[in-house]
């Protein structure tokens, strides 16, 4: 089976920092990192919104259908 790099694992979280409804910083790591970084950028930009949340990865529908 052969996995693309950047499709993220099942287990992995994506960190999201936000700047009203834009995002300015996207992350994708196993969960310890994931927290580690959630907790850095929200000492960094404390009056923004940090979000962490199971990252899903992204299918292409060409690419499902083939």
């Amino acid at each position: 089976m052969t996995t693309l790099a950047e499709t993220p694992q099942p287990t992995e979280r994506r960190v999201r920092v936000w700047f009203g409804e834009h995002v300015i910083a996207d992350y994708t790591a196993e969960p310890a990192k994931a927290i580690r970084y959630q907790a850095a950028m929200t000492r960094r930009f404390y009056s923004l919104r940090v979000t962490i949340e199971p990252a899903v990865p992204v299918v292409n529908q060409d690419a499902a259908d083939s």
